[in-house]
């Protein structure tokens, strides 16, 4: 197998590639909003090289393959109907996954009376990061959303993978003998 080079130089002009071929501005709100899905996946595998615990690694390893997923589907401008060229659209049952595991950590937790400070131990942390990174990529897509026919479920999926970042940050931390540090209205 030939290597590729890494660098093509097409983009040194400020333009890039979209699957499919169509070139666009690497400002334009679909290269944000895949971008941001690149970054969250980034710093998701940041934060997973700080856990321990197998079983949550493995359900994080699960959602950057699906992130990557979504980034695929972001960078099209066309529909992506499943089994083309390998890509598919994401679907409903993928929200209901990260549902199920929410529940499955959150039933665990003590129910919270106000807001925590994203802090606790290493690994809690990171993941509190990694949530807002979580956040803001959902921002960048909404906005996408607003200009271009955009997947409804890549807005669920982003929202949901959010709320399981805090109960997994929750999570940890608590197995870890951390403390939830409490927001005072001062």
């Amino acid at each position: 197998m030939k290597k590729v080079r890494i660098y093509t130089r097409k983009g040194d002009r400020g333009k890039t590639s979209l699957i499919f071929g169509t070139r666009v501005s690497k400002d334009h709100p679909r290269v944000n909003a895949y971008g941001s899905v690149d970054e969250l996946n980034a710093s998701l595998g940041v934060a997973i090289s700080f856990i321990r615990d197998k079983r949550i690694v493995k359900i994080l390893q699960s959602i950057q393959n699906e992130l990557f997923n979504i980034g695929v589907e972001l960078a099209s401008q066309k529909k992506l109907r499943k089994n083309t060229s390998g890509y598919y659209k994401l679907k409903q049952s993928k929200i209901e996954e990260l549902e199920n595991i929410i529940d499955q950590y959150d039933q665990n937790l003590l129910p919270l009376q106000t807001f925590i400070l994203p802090s606790g131990t290493n690994t809690s942390s990171y993941l509190h990061l990694t949530r807002t990174v979580s956040r803001r990529t959902e921002r960048e897509v909404a906005a996408l959303a607003k200009r271009e026919e955009v997947n409804p479920n890549i807005l669920a999926y982003l929202n949901r993978l959010s709320d399981l970042l805090f109960v997994l940050a929750r999570t940890l931390n608590k197995k870890a003998g951390g403390e939830e540090v409490t927001w005072k209205k001062e």
